[in-house]
């Protein structure tokens, strides 16, 4: 049987632009183009040509993508001009894309309040505007922006915008939930009222998830006949988001209501670089990824309950409703004071130690894991010490080197151009393996990243193995309340030379010495690793 095709508009540069907090260089707007047409996406808005330099900068040559159609954004013309005398819409259609994507009000209340025309002169410049994108030879596209408002508002007139638009040659139109309002019930009603009058196979959805309905509605405007989908990587947007494509795409593949029907330009191969894509988009805005989302969440395939845990490893077909690596993701059995042998088997084994399950040092192990947890340790979000106290109570961990001692100052004083500033110094003693002794002085920007600084400056025969190895995100979590709060530490490190991060843990009811239990972790993690000698 034949399957309908739908189409993938990615919105993450434009729409997902107006994220707080958001701000994308000209290099990041380039990687993450690179990552969307890797994907299979259909088409990639790149931004407004005209709007901003680094915008109009990325539409000044030819694209490289291979996939995706890359499409400007843009305004219909304004009123009282024609369309070759409007600055901002020919600024658009002298980008460099493959497509052209503009907006118009389909609200009335909107045509008379914010443009102070009317819907007539407003519906002649959408027609004059699909024509010149038309006559310049790119596809057209018109955002119908609160359609769903201006339905239930004015019916006849959002219905004459989106039909006046497809009537003058738009590929195609594309139906918003602007404020993000609408629910699923009435986008499935709309939407199959609007291919009565523009056919499906030119109709779109953009859904916008301040009910938390945007994937939902998308996939109601599908069912009621829209043909394309814009959504944005991770759900970013204004407010609550946009649609999630992260969520979107893999359901459309692997789901059968929507696979058996339907059929999109990504592959299951390239379903498989979705985790990673999403991760690096999240790496490249300097914000940790969302541990809970759908598919491509570091918590999307895992368990922690012990019995589950078991049934998991036997059948996981009946805990996991698609398998994790078909998104690139993997299953994760947590180590926690919910944990039973089972876990620790799992877990042991994805960090590659083998061990027998009826080693009574699994016993051990686990008795170990909860009496910390009730201190305040937890391994959930730290692999390296996790896999760190496995070994040390299988035998296998060196002793590469012993603290002595570590002393943390911190002082305000004045500078040398006669500045109050605050100056952090921190020094450590320590014994390398065979009885060598160094002692390192460094300051830092704060009292842990001196101790780091510290720490990391002489490890005798160790310090070719650590030379690439730095901080880069540091955790702080006050676990009980007042004067003598316990304070757990997370710290994660990468290093340079292999690319590699791993993340360790400290508790202490001093917030210094919890910081320096994870660094000490965390180099010792990395000796561990490099195969390094005691």
């Amino acid at each position: 049987m034949s399957r309908e095709r739908l189409y993938l508009f990615d919105t993450t540069l434009r729409d997902g632009a107006q994220t707080t907090g958001v701000d994308f260089s000209l290099a990041d707007k380039r990687q993450i183009m690179a990552l969307l047409d890797d994907l299979g996406l259909d088409y990639v808005e790149g931004g407004y040509p005209g709007a901003n330099p680094i915008d109009t900068e990325l539409f000044s040559g030819a694209s490289s993508l291979k996939t995706a159609r890359l499409t400007a954004f843009g305004m219909t013309k304004r009123a009282g001009r024609s369309a070759a005398n409007d600055p901002g819409l020919q600024a658009t259609l002298q980008a460099k894309a493959d497509a052209v994507c503009l907006v118009a009000k389909a609200w009335d209340y909107h045509v008379r309040v914010a443009l102070g025309t009317t819907t007539e002169e407003h519906i002649e410049g959408v027609v004059a505007s699909m024509r010149a994108i038309v006559a310049s030879g790119r596809e057209a596209m018109l955002d119908c922006e609160h359609f769903f408002d201006g339905y239930k508002g004015n019916r006849a007139y959002a219905l004459a915008v989106a039909k006046a638009a497809y009537d003058a040659g738009a590929r195609w139109i594309v139906l918003c939930d602007t404020n993000g309002g609408t629910l699923p019930q009435e986008v499935s009603a709309i939407v199959a009222d609007v291919t009565k009058h523009v056919p499906g196979t030119h109709l779109g959805i953009h859904t916008h998830n301040d009910t938390e309905n945007a994937v939902a509605n998308s996939l109601a405007a599908v069912e009621a006949g829209a043909r394309q989908i814009q959504g944005a990587l991770n759900g970013l947007g204004e407010r609550c988001g946009n649609a999630n494509l992260a969520s979107i795409i893999p359901t459309l593949l692997l789901k059968s209501r929507y696979a058996d029907r339907f059929e999109t330009q990504v592959t299951p191969q390239r379903l498989m670089k979705l985790t990673h894509a999403s991760r690096v988009l999240d790496e490249i805005l300097n914000r940790a990824p969302a541990r809970q989302a759908p598919y491509v969440g570091e918590a999307a395939f895992a368990t922690k309950a012990g019995i589950h845990a078991s049934a998991l490893l036997k059948e996981p077909q009946t805990y996991e409703h698609v398998p994790p690596e078909s998104v690139g993701n993997r299953r994760r059995v947590l180590v926690s004071d919910q944990a039973g042998k089972s876990n620790l088997i799992a877990e042991l084994d994805r960090l590659g130690v083998a061990v027998d399950k009826d080693d009574a040092r699994l016993t051990r192990l686990l008795e170990e894991v909860k009496a910390r947890e009730g201190l305040g340790y937890a391994y959930e979000g730290a692999d390296a010490s996790f896999l760190l106290l496995a070994r040390r109570i299988l035998g296998e961990v060196p002793q590469y080197f012993t603290v002595d001692s570590f002393r943390v100052l911190v002082e305000k004083r004045h500078n040398a151009r006669g500045e109050l500033v605050t100056v952090s110094e921190a020094s450590v003693k320590a014994y390398i393996a065979g009885g060598e002794q160094v002692w390192s002085v460094a300051d830092g920007n704060g009292p842990v990243n001196a101790l780091d600084q510290a720490l990391r400056k002489d490890l005798g025969r160790y310090q070719s193995l650590i030379k690439d190895v730095e901080l880069v995100d540091y955790k702080v979590r006050i676990l009980t309340g007042g004067t003598e709060a316990v304070t757990r530490v997370l710290v994660e490190t990468r290093d340079h030379s292999t690319g590699e991060r791993w993340s360790t843990v400290g508790v202490s009811s001093n917030i210094i010495d919890a910081s320096f239990e994870a660094l000490v972790d965390s180099i010792t993690y990395k000796l561990l690793k490099a195969g390094a000698e005691a």
